[in-house]
C-alpha cells in the first residue's frame, strides 16, 4: 500500500505539471477560452468510446499490471512530444493529440487504482485509504500545478513534459514491486455457458448496469459522483482565464490559486475521516458539494470587487486580489477532499470487489459525457459572455451534485445485503 500511494503521488506530480503546462501553453498560443474548452472537450471522445468496456477489463485483469501498462504507454507518448517541444518543432495539434491520448489513459487509470485500493484494503479502513489516496492526488496534481505557474516561463512546455515523463518511470518502478504474479478478483460461475468470449464480455457488461439499476441509493450517489467529476474537469477551463483576465496575475497567479486548492485538499484529507464520522457520508457529500458550488459562483464577483476596490494602491492590487481569492480556492480544495472521500468510500463499502470496475466506469462515463458538453459550453460562454457566466455553470453542476448526493432514499433490501453477499 505504501508503494501504491508513493507511485500515485509521483505520478500525479507529473500529471499535474502536464495539465497545468498544457493549459497555459494553449491559452498563450490562442488567447481563447474557447480553445481551452475545445481541448477538454476533445479529450473526452476516445474516453467515451473506451469507458463502457474498460470496466469489464478492470474486473477481469490484474489491476497492478494494468496500471504499469498505462504508465508505460503514456510515458512514451509524453516523451515524444517533449522532444519535439525542446527542438521547437511541436505543433498545436500534436499537443492536443497528446492530451487526448493521455486523458484516455487517465480515465482507465483512475478506476483501476481505486479498484486496486479496494482490493487491498480491509473493509474498516476504506475511509483512511481513500483519504491517503486523495491526499496523493491533490498534493501531487495541484502542488504541481502551482509549481508550473512559478517556473513555466523558465522551463517552458518541454521542461514540464520531461518532468512528467520522469514521474511515469518512477511510478512504474513502484508498481513493479507491489506484489508478484498475476492476481484477479473475477468471480467465475459455471452455471452460465457463453457461446464466445465476446458474448461473455457483453454479459458481464450488462451485469454491471443491472447491478446499479436495482439499487436507487447507489444510482443517486453515482449521479452525484458524475456531476462532481464533470465539474472538476470543466473547472480547469475557467481557472487560468480567471487569473489572467480578472485578477491580472498571469501564470504566477495561476500557480497561487492551484497552491491554495492543493493546501486545502491536503488539509481536508487529513481531517476527512473525523469529519465523516461526525457528519455521516451522505451529509458530508451534500455539504462539500454545496460549498464548492457557492464558492465558484461567488469567485468572479469577489475577484472583480477586490481588484476594483484597491486600485488606489496600484502596486498592491494584484497581491490583494490574490490574497482574497486563494483562501476560497483552499476552501474548495478542502471541500473536494471531503466530498471525494465520502463518495468513493461509500462506493467501496456498497459495491463488491468483482463489480467495482464496471460500476465505477458507468458513472465515469456519465461524468465524461458531462465534461464533453460542459467544457465546450463553458469555454464558449466564458469567451462570448463572460467568465462570471462560465463560473456559474460549473458551480451549478456542483449544486446539482449536492442534491443528488444528499437526497433521502430508503435503502433497499438489496443494498442492505450487498456487503454480506460480497463477503460470501
Amino acid at each position: 500500500m505504501r508503494l501504491i500511494f508513493a507511485a500515485n503521488l509521483i505520478s500525479m506530480i507529473g500529471s499535474g505539471m502536464n495539465s497545468a503546462g498544457v493549459t497555459w501553453y494553449v491559452l498563450q498560443r490562442t488567447h481563447s477560452e474557447m480553445a481551452l474548452g475545445t481541448l477538454y472537450m476533445l479529450q473526452t471522445i476516445p474516453t467515451l468510446l473506451m469507458l463502457p468496456f474498460a470496466g469489464v477489463v478492470i474486473d477481469r485483469q490484474d489491476r497492478r499490471q494494468l496500471l504499469m501498462g498505462l504508465d508505460a504507454v503514456r510515458g512514451v507518448l509524453i516523451l515524444v512530444v517533449a522532444v519535439l517541444a525542446y527542438r521547437g518543432m511541436v505543433a498545436l495539434w500534436e499537443v492536443y493529440l497528446m492530451n487526448i491520448l493521455v486523458a484516455a489513459g487517465f480515465w482507465m487509470f483512475w478506476p483501476t487504482i481505486t479498484a486496486l485500493i479496494q482490493e487491498l484494503t480491509p473493509d474498516s479502513q476504506f475511509v483512511h485509504s481513500n483519504s491517503f489516496l486523495l491526499a496523493g492526488v491533490q498534493s501531487g496534481w495541484l502542488v504541481a500545478g502551482a509549481i508550473v505557474g512559478f517556473v513555466y516561463n523558465k522551463i517552458g512546455l518541454s521542461g514540464v513534459l520531461f518532468i512528467d515523463f520522469a514521474s511515469y518511470v518512477l511510478s512504474f518502478t513502484c508498481y513493479l514491486f507491489v506484489r508478484r504474479g498475476r492476481h484477479t478478483v473475477a468471480v467465475e460461475t459455471g452455471a452460465i455457458v457463453h457461446e464466445s468470449a465476446m458474448a461473455k464480455f457483453f454479459h458481464e457488461l450488462k451485469e454491471g448496469i443491472a447491478y446499479i439499476k436495482l439499487r436507487p441509493g447507489l444510482l443517486l450517489l453515482g449521479i452525484a459522483w458524475a456531476l462532481f467529476v464533470g465539474g472538476m474537469l470543466t473547472q480547469s477551463v475557467v481557472t487560468a482565464p480567471f487569473s489572467d483576465r480578472i485578477l491580472k496575475s498571469g501564470a504566477v497567479g495561476f500557480g497561487w490559486l492551484n497552491a491554495g486548492w492543493a493546501v486545502g485538499a491536503c488539509l481536508g484529507a487529513v481531517f476527512t475521516p473525523k469529519l465523516i464520522r461526525g457528519t455521516g457520508h451522505r451529509r458530508a457529500v451534500g455539504v462539500s458539494m454545496a460549498l464548492l458550488g457557492i464558492s465558484l459562483i461567488a469567485l468572479p464577483f469577489l475577484g472583480a470587487r477586490l481588484h476594483g476596490t484597491f486600485t488606489i494602491f496600484a502596486s498592491y492590487t494584484v497581491a490583494v486580489a490574490l490574497a482574497g481569492c486563494v483562501p476560497v480556492y483552499a476552501l474548495m480544495g478542502c471541500s473536494r477532499a471531503l466530498g471525494g472521500v465520502a463518495i468513493t468510500s461509500t462506493m467501496m463499502e456498497s459495491v463488491p470487489k468483482h463489480f467495482m470496475g464496471r460500476v465505477q466506469n458507468t458513472f465515469y462515463f456519465l461524468g465524461t459525457l458531462l465534461q464533453l458538453v460542459c467544457s465546450f459550453a463553458v469555454g464558449t460562454v466564458s469567451h462570448t459572455k463572460g467568465l462570471t457566466e462560465g463560473f456559474a455553470i460549473v458551480g451549478g453542476m456542483y449544486l446539482l451534485a449536492c442534491l443528488a448526493g444528499s437526497w433521502p432514499v430508503k435503502q433497499s433490501l438489496l443494498e442492505q445485503d450487498t456487503v454480506a453477499s460480497a463477503e460470501a
